[in-house]
């Protein structure tokens, strides 16, 4: 995974495909270069760049068809040192209004019956969360999207190094401070991990201290600065483990 590798000068790409838990901050979401954010500091500390595509609310749905749709990606994949999948948090959210609803609220005209429209929203979704259930993307769909998205990758670029995670916890009263969908992601992510190979970076066990301190976000979904520190690290050791063990081979 060094530029030689790659066949250049350049320094390989970290392409991060990820939900806004990549790019947020304890204050809201920044810009793409802000160092602080864990995409920068694990390339920072690697002497990589980064191209990282990411949104609010993304899925592992999301995260496929940015993969097959989106062109700033195919740019990037001859050029990758290694491919994280920082997404699967929001599909384990309870979603008992369907998403695709949500995703239609900004096309909802005149502005006021809009602006009507998600404020019924916001005040029916925490509500109903407590049933928790169903989630945003049920487990066997998100392992699907995932493995479609590993497939087409391993096809490309067969020796590229690709790395998933595990849904982050949250305190977020929009969601009803409900998360009983994240035991089941993790079995179903864990079984596909082990089935693969793919390696898995627990975002929960790196963020939980932050999430449930009063360094994070206020809104009790998104990150403080440890937490962001705190994943990197643990990016790190996957990415320096994938690399000792292609060192390792003849």
């Amino acid at each position: 995974m060094t530029s030689s590798d790659l066949g250049g000068d350049a320094p390989p790409v970290l392409l991060v495909i990820a939900d806004s838990l990549s790019y947020y901050g304890p204050e809201g979401g920044l810009p793409v270069d802000d160092p602080r954010i864990w995409p920068n500091i694990v390339a920072a500390e690697l002497g990589w760049t980064v191209e990282l595509v990411a949104r609010i609310g993304w899925t592992s749905r999301d995260a496929w068809w940015a993969l097959t749709q989106d062109p700033r990606v195919w740019a990037v994949i001859p050029k990758a040192g290694a491919v994280v999948f920082g997404v699967g948090g929001m599909d384990s959210l309870p979603s008992p209004l369907p998403t695709a609803l949500r995703e239609q609220i900004r096309y909802i005209r005149p502005p006021v019956a809009r602006r009507a429209f998600r404020a019924a929203y916001q005040w029916v979704q925490p509500k109903l969360s407590h049933l928790g259930w169903p989630v945003a993307l049920p487990p066997k769909l998100s392992v699907d999207y995932l493995e479609q998205s590993r497939a087409a990758l391993a096809y490309v670029r067969p020796e590229l190094p690709i790395i998933g995670t595990l849904p982050s916890v949250h305190r977020c009263a929009a969601y009803g401070n409900v998360h009983s969908g994240r035991p089941a992601a993790e079995k179903a992510l864990r079984q596909w991990s082990s089935d693969t190979g793919v390696p898995l970076v627990d975002l929960a066990d790196a963020v939980r201290e932050n999430i449930f301190s009063d360094n994070a976000n206020p809104d009790g979904i998104h990150w403080g600065w440890d937490a962001h520190i705190a994943v990197a690290a643990k990016m790190l050791v996957e990415l320096r483990s994938i690399a000792a063990a292609e060192s390792r081979q003849p």
